[in-house]
């Protein structure tokens, strides 16, 4: 008997189309996500290496880059015992010592202290805190010597090889968490905090200098907070680095051409980190600082202003805010109207025109692509609130 020839099943057309659009949207999918990454996408480390310039690089230049692109990819040391080192930098005595060893308590060998004090040697009133004083030079508010104490503490902690991360801290902050979230938020995390944003206003690009070209643009040039938190690799790029530090020791400082008044913590490590490494750091700040009364210091806080009900808002707050400073009113017209003819309604409506052309930036804090609470740290505390956050610090810290 002849075998009877089996039909074999065709697909139906219906099918087929529905793979071939599957396919398509996958491709199609995969493609886009290639050349447009979501913002919170983070590169690789050597995506992190500066971007070359249109123009042709100085030899000093050439030279910088070579030695950041070395640093940035030479894989981290591995230590058995990765620490943080926590460098403060105070005038003198440090008020909160109490609370921070409070803080340290329990986990000795995961952490490492330094002072930087440019004024007088301080009497330390916790044992974990006698003995880490380095070698300091004085530090004037808004000059370059702010800058060289930063570079002093971190070439100090550098020395040990277990220091993983590197966080700067001043006389007036306090921990808003417990170590544990603390060193799990920073140790994890694929970024460096350094506080950084373009500011188009007088406080900002107008501080800029033409003598920082050609290694300095000013479509380049940053601001932001001081109070930064850093990976090892970044560490190193900033004590490294000459050619850019000079542009700002020379250029940026109070009192230059055209009234300008440049500071240098301002300015150096964002505008830094924003030519060599964008895609490495967070461009927030881990410690908050309240600049909500418009005024040339933030807000201090006082024993009074120390309750729960703050300090847990300040654990919760999730998004960094930043105000940039009027872009059309000259500075000079207000200080002209203001401080030299007194005339309370024109300076009211300078005041006026500058808030209205003010422009108020947010961003949400992520954390490997997670939006979490922006802050571990927090300043200014006077130091008549310590006996407040001791009492308050097992309770708000929960968060």
């Amino acid at each position: 008997m002849k075998g009877v020839p089996v039909t074999r099943a065709r697909a139906s057309p219906r099918r087929c189309i529905w793979i071939s659009v599957a396919i398509t949207c996958i491709a199609m999918t995969v493609i886009w996500a290639y050349l447009y990454p979501p913002q919170d996408y983070t590169y690789p480390v050597r995506d992190w290496f500066p971007a070359e310039p249109t123009r042709e690089l100085t030899d000093e230049e050439t030279a910088a880059r070579v030695v950041f692109r070395q640093i940035l990819s030479t894989p981290p040391f591995i230590s058995r015992n990765p620490k943080i080192a926590f460098m403060f930098l105070t005038p003198g005595r440090l008020p909160f010592e109490k609370l921070w060893e409070l803080f340290f308590k329990g986990h000795e060998g995961r952490y490492t202290i330094y002072v930087h004090a440019s004024r007088e040697k301080p009497e330390h009133a916790s044992p974990i805190f006698v003995g880490r004083d380095i070698h300091s030079d004085k530090v004037r508010w808004g000059m370059i010597s702010m800058v060289d104490a930063e570079r002093r503490l971190l070439a100090k902690a550098l020395e040990d090889i277990d220091n993983q991360h590197f966080v700067l801290l001043s006389d007036s902050c306090v921990p808003l968490h417990n170590f544990d979230y603390v060193y799990d938020f920073l140790m994890g995390s694929r970024h460096s905090f350094l506080d950084c944003f373009h500011d188009p206003g007088p406080h900002g690009v107008f501080r800029y200098s033409k003598n920082m070209l050609p290694e300095v643009r000013e479509t380049e040039f940053r601001k932001g907070s001081q109070w930064f938190s850093m990976k090892r690799q970044h560490a190193m790029v900033v004590i490294a680095d000459s050619l850019y530090y000079t542009k700002f020791r020379l250029y940026c400082r109070p009192g230059m051409e055209e009234g300008r008044n440049c500071y240098a913590d301002e300015h150096y490590l964002p505008t830094l980190f924003n030519m060599m490494g964008p895609a490495g750091i967070a461009n927030w700040s881990v410690t908050y600082v309240d600049w909500s009364e418009g005024k040339w210091h933030p807000r201090s806080f006082r024993a009074n202003d120390v309750t729960y009900e703050l300090l847990k808002n300040l654990t919760s707050i999730d998004v960094s805010y930043h105000i940039t400073s009027d872009e059309k009113v000259p500075p000079s017209l207000s200080e002209l109207i203001c401080n030299y003819y007194l005339l309370r309604t024109l300076c009211a409506v300078v005041l006026v025109l500058e808030c209205m052309q003010k422009e108020l930036l947010q961003r949400p804090c992520l954390w490997n692509g997670l939006k979490r609470p922006c802050y571990l740290f927090a300043r200014k505390f006077y130091p008549e609130a310590l006996n407040n956050l001791m009492n308050l610090f097992s309770n708000y810290t929960i968060f």
